[in-house]
């Protein structure tokens, strides 16, 4: 977008959205919560510590507004500043006080392509991967990296969400997600075009967070 277009949906921001906006976090391990946002701004999501948003009018760009209270944005910030342009990441125009406004990435979560019984192809893993090792080559540190914050549109892989890729700890989220991938959704469900209801998924989640917070217990 250009710069006028940028200085005119920044005011928008910070005079239409952020005013009108009620934010929370309940839960640090859960997706924030709006409570309410104004018309004609439409919601695009939530994560753990921001939701992120749309307008009409800037259909090309979502503005992620962190919740009160919570950390990460000076260091979403500086991921985005490393990354620069890179095709299967998103690209930060604007950010400050708590408010990035991103380039807007089009596509269907892994998780989602599962739940709906959609193929994903061999590609979409290697653009992914090629992505984490781009991210390590600036420095970085991949974390986090699951079903929910990486996507497929066209036969191509993207990465969502790099708010956490400054952690240092070791993460095996998409290791684990690409021995998934290779020993049961290749051979099996993807030859039988199930879909996955969210219920067993969500089990499958929240078993996999719970056996990860053990072995995280268990090396302290």
């Amino acid at each position: 977008m250009d710069e006028l277009q940028l200085q005119e949906l920044i005011r928008k921001t910070n005079e239409e959205l952020r005013p009108n906006l009620n934010l929370e976090s309940v839960d640090p391990h859960n997706p924030v919560v709006i409570n309410h946002y104004p018309t004609p701004w439409q919601k695009v999501g939530t994560g753990n510590y921001a939701a992120v948003f749309s307008h009409p009018e800037y259909e090309k760009v979502v503005v992620k507004i962190y919740a009160p209270g919570r950390d990460g944005f000076e260091e979403e910030k500086e991921v985005y500043e490393r990354l620069g342009k890179h095709p299967a990441y998103s690209q930060c125009f604007y950010a400050e006080n708590n408010c990035l406004i991103l380039k807007r990435l089009k596509g269907i979560t892994l998780y989602d392509s599962v739940n709906q019984g959609l193929k994903i192809p061999k590609q979409v893993i290697k653009d992914i991967d090629d992505a984490l090792d781009y991210a390590r080559e600036q420095g970085l540190f991949p974390h986090d990296v699951h079903g929910k914050n990486v996507m497929m549109w066209e036969g191509r892989g993207y990465v969502v969400d790099v708010s956490d890729f400054l952690k240092l700890e070791s993460c095996s989220a998409w290791k684990n997600l690409k021995t998934a991938y290779y020993w049961l959704y290749r051979p099996i469900l993807s030859p039988l075009n199930l879909k996955i209801p969210d219920l067993l998924l969500d089990g499958v989640r929240s078993s996999y967070r719970f056996s990860r917070s053990l072995l995280d217990f268990e090396r302290k």
